[in-house]
């Protein structure tokens, strides 16, 4: 473990850390301590009223950043039924149901038919979609808004830091595009950051 990670003290509610717990030991993809903790920070100093997750999972990341904003609203879009299934159970069990508008299907399709505004995207999806995402999140996003996109070092790949195995080339090649797009836009101001595996972090500033 990295020495900033091992400084990491996640406080977050202990329902929730026990199902991340029993998520991981099943194989289920939760965001890490570091990068969870990160993301509560960001969420702490921002405040946000609206945020959009993309890629739900069991609903853990969703929950701990409503505990996170008492009086926020989560719109969170996940593909896999059975785990979309699990989260909206977890969401009636951990008090936070009422605050979640959860969709089922492909968040490409999903995000093209969107309107509103969200003060905050987690982009924690398909790592292969994310600059496809990128224009509908552009346009759901306040001005002002942020945009947490996790896991864009993946393993070290993506920086260089570890070879990267023949047939993720693809994935490698996707994530660094989007890196580059999202870099190069000058509507966003963006820092990538080695937090867990890796997180892209802009914000909307367009003058």
């Amino acid at each position: 473990m990295k020495y900033t990670a091992s400084l990491v003290k996640l406080n977050i509610d202990e329902r929730i850390a026990t199902l991340r717990k029993d998520a991981l030991e099943r194989g289920i993809p939760v965001a890490d301590e570091e990068t969870l903790n990160f993301l509560l920070l960001t969420l702490a100093a921002t405040k946000p009223k609206r945020i959009l997750e993309i890629g739900t999972a069991v609903g853990l990341s969703a929950a701990a950043m409503l505990k996170a904003c008492p009086s926020a609203q989560v719109t969170t879009i996940e593909l896999e039924e059975e785990r979309y299934l699990e989260a909206k159970k977890n969401f009636v069990e951990l008090g936070v149901s009422d605050r979640v508008n959860a969709y089922l299907g492909d968040a490409g399709e999903i995000l093209s038919m969107m309107n509103g505004q969200f003060d905050f995207v987690f982009l924690d999806g398909p790592k292969a979609q994310y600059e496809k995402y990128l224009f509908d999140i552009k346009r759901l996003l306040t001005n002002g808004g942020v945009l947490f996109a996790d896991d864009v070092l993946l393993y070290g790949w993506v920086s260089g830091v570890e070879p990267t195995p023949p047939k993720r080339h693809s994935i490698v090649e996707k994530i660094r595009s989007y890196l580059d797009v999202v870099t190069s836009d000058r509507d966003f101001i963006t820092s990538v950051l080695d937090v867990g595996d890796g997180v892209a972090l802009s914000v909307y500033w367009k003058n």
